[in-house]
């Protein structure tokens, strides 16, 4: 039987919602392991209702799950153990999150200086970087609910394709970062 080709790579996923889980999804596809590290009550995701019930099986396929509180001395500890064997670190929360957790890149790559990190955000860097970026958000705010609607009358379209768009990015420069590594033997940013 062929080997998938990311069977060895290790990614340790801090995520929720599409996004990211969609990065991870694809990576873990193509046979990474992904640990999905998520807080006590579980991935808020898991509780969607309606027409966002499915997001947590559908975008978390093929990964292992780990309940950290990483607030504890006991969870910082061992998320930095398991970094320490990772090839990729992603997250998807809003900015500064992972600083002051100490999980950023700055913070990681003297722990890890393979180590690829890959941050999922709806808004770069300005006056929007703090906002929650919803797909429909986005898709009101980019145009395209303008051209899948009516004139006069802007619609979402079916699915989060900004969403889904963004994890997909995500994977393709996780991919990009790793043929990198493999030149330099160093990691980095995404």
């Amino acid at each position: 039987m062929n080997k998938l080709p990311f069977e060895g790579l290790r990614v340790v996923e801090f995520t929720h919602m599409v996004m990211g889980p969609t990065c991870g999804m694809v990576l873990a596809d193509l046979g990474a392991e992904v640990i999905k590290v998520e807080p006590p009550a579980g991935d808020n995701t898991r509780r969607l209702l309606g027409s966002g019930a499915g997001f947590y099986p559908l975008f978390n396929r093929n990964k292992k799950s780990l309940v950290l509180d990483l607030q504890s001395p006991e969870g910082k500890e061992a998320v930095l153990k398991l970094i320490a064997t990772a090839d990729v670190v992603s997250e998807n929360f809003k900015p500064e999150t992972m600083k002051k957790l100490g999980l950023d890149y700055q913070s990681l790559k003297t722990l890890n200086p393979r180590l690829i990190h890959v941050s999922h955000k709806g808004f770069l860097p300005g006056p929007y970087d703090h906002r929650t970026a919803l797909d429909e958000v986005v898709q009101m705010m980019g145009g395209l609910a303008y051209m899948t609607g009516r004139p006069g009358d802007p619609l979402r379209a079916g699915s989060s394709v900004n969403d889904i768009m963004g994890g997909l990015f995500g994977a393709i420069g996780v991919m990009a970062a790793l043929s990198a590594r493999e030149k330099t033997g160093e990691g980095s940013e995404v």
